[in-house]
């Protein structure tokens, strides 16, 4: 008898502690930048501001919804530099740098906002200038933190810079993922248990649960 309730412990304990490594994931909507080399997208290691990009390169941006580099999302489209550029000729004392401008998707899009199409554009700058001089040509307003982290390329998105939301949220029929954005938001959720541990609740119940089972263990010894 004692066996038997002690199985029936574990099965009612065993669905609360598996759900324990069941944490909230993650990410931040941001803007990750791009380098592509023939037809591949490489995340770049640094910021537009370091990079100098040499006469014919393609540089890209991409607004998105990710848990680190490892899983973001890359620029959309296959313009190659000819392409883009078409239209550009050569000049002496520039370059021209071919840029893809990816606003993303509406299912990372800020609440209420609507991300533009994809554009590209050819940015004809000096020949010491930077990624970020050659995006600021062409598709200005651009707005950075205080940090120098770019927040948004034309204006979009019109608030917000690299803010935390969750990334298992399921979107909703227009498309849009519901966010916990904001570093508010991020605090309040972490305090919950959305990536830090098992929640208080999860652990009062698993107490519980093993108050119960010890309590019938004991029982049945006592009666025996």
């Amino acid at each position: 008898m004692t066996r038997r309730v002690t199985l029936l412990f574990l099965a009612a304990l065993l669905p609360l502690l598996a759900g324990a490594g069941q944490a909230q994931a993650v990410g931040y909507r941001y803007w990750s930048f791009w380098e592509r080399d023939g037809g591949a997208w490489t995340y770049a290691t640094v910021g537009p501001s370091l990079v100098r990009p040499a006469d014919g390169s393609v540089q890209g941006f991409r607004f998105s919804v990710s848990g680190d580099s490892g899983d973001a999302a890359e620029p959309r489209g296959t313009a190659s530099f000819d392409e883009i550029c078409a239209k550009t000729p050569q000049k002496d004392g520039s370059k021209r740098v071919a840029l893809v401008v990816d606003f993303g998707t509406p299912a990372d899009a800020p609440s209420g906002e609507k991300p533009p199409a994809v554009r590209t554009a050819c940015a004809q700058v000096p020949r010491d200038a930077s990624t970020a001089e050659a995006l600021a040509s062409v598709a200005k307003p651009l707005r950075y933190d205080s940090s120098a982290m770019l927040c948004a390329i034309e204006g979009y998105p019109a608030k917000g810079c690299g803010e935390q939301v969750a990334l298992d949220k399921d979107a909703d029929s227009s498309g849009a993922r519901d966010d916990t954005s904001g570093r508010d938001s991020a605090q309040d959720s972490a305090q919950e248990g959305d990536g830090s541990g098992p929640s208080v609740g999860l652990i009062a119940g698993a107490a519980v649960v093993v108050a119960l089972g010890a309590a019938a263990v004991w029982q049945v010894r006592r009666r025996a």
